[in-house]
């Protein structure tokens, strides 16, 4: 079975990628990969590239994603490895396309996306004017790390229902940014004491625009500043959500921290019913003018 790298791939890629709305899916590990791949699919996602360090078994990748889905060798465990294959592929795409970036064991929610395409949400936001949305990441885990010592489980997933803040953005200076905020919450914010102080925000812009010279940086941003703005400055637009197990797996597998957390459930856990409406009623994405 041909394993192209994902630099090969890209050389003569650029009919492949003149239409998006086009995912990038680095894989980590095993968790939930075919859910993964399956469930922005069905969002509607016209090309999606999965990144692998191996090629995928034939059970990971979904029976309907032949045409959709191709998987790609790039180092995607390796530190930054989304910088590289982000920038590689805005470099490679026509301008104004749009991308979205995450990892296996995370999901993609927007407004109304049970009854709408992402390409659908996506060209209402460019009729706004708006070239990059911007997600929170809700941590999404297991309740029972006996019975789920990976802290995955899709059919019982939960995720703090409180407990989420935003802090005004400062620049070199110590001057606010406008319409920037550091957002956080989630287990990055209960077990902070295990995560690096560049690692403790939610916000991530996880879909965005192509063009020349936009290169995401490593915290998650891009060096544009307009892009990492939550609003434009005449309303507020809509934003979205990526459920991910990614901050669970890592507390839980990681020789720092798993010695020190015997259960991810609080008093305000809460559990994850897969819907955009649910999110949107906890406030943690918002439609904006889009109804």
């Amino acid at each position: 079975m041909s394993f192209p790298s994902l630099a090969d791939f890209l050389k003569n890629a650029r009919d492949r990628l003149d239409k998006g709305p086009i995912a990038l899916v680095l894989i980590e590990d095993e968790a939930a990969v075919q859910q993964t791949l399956a469930h922005h699919l069905t969002a509607g996602f016209r090309l999606i590239l999965a990144l692998s360090p191996e090629p995928l078994p034939a059970h990971a990748l979904p029976e309907d994603g032949a045409k959709r889905i191709v998987n790609l060798r790039h180092d995607s465990r390796r530190g930054r490895a989304h910088v590289e294959a982000v920038n590689a592929v805005i470099e490679a795409a026509p301008a104004d396309t749009w991308l979205y970036y995450g990892y296996n064991a995370e999901f993609l929610f927007y407004p109304f996306s049970e009854s709408r395409t992402v390409g659908e949400m996506l060209t209402f936001h460019a009729e706004e004017r708006r070239r990059a949305v911007l997600t929170y990441v809700i941590d999404l885990y297991a309740p029972d790390l006996e019975r789920f010592p990976d802290a995955v489980s899709l059919d019982e997933a939960m995720f703090d229902r409180t407990g989420y803040y935003a802090l005004g953005r400062m620049d070199r200076d110590g001057r606010y940014k406008e319409r920037q905020l550091d957002f956080h919450g989630g287990l990055r914010w209960r077990f902070e004491e295990h995560l690096p102080q560049d690692r403790r925000r939610i916000d991530r812009i996880a879909l965005f625009r192509s063009q020349p010279g936009l290169r995401l940086l490593p915290d998650h941003r891009f060096n544009v500043e307009e892009y990492n703005t939550y609003a434009c400055p005449w309303h507020n637009n809509l934003t979205a959500a990526v459920a991910s197990f990614r901050v669970a797996k890592a507390l839980a597998r990681n020789p720092g921290s798993r010695g020190h957390i015997r259960s991810f459930r609080w008093r305000n856990s809460h559990p994850f019913q897969w819907n955009a409406q649910q999110l949107m009623d906890f406030g943690l994405m918002e439609p904006g003018q889009w109804f």
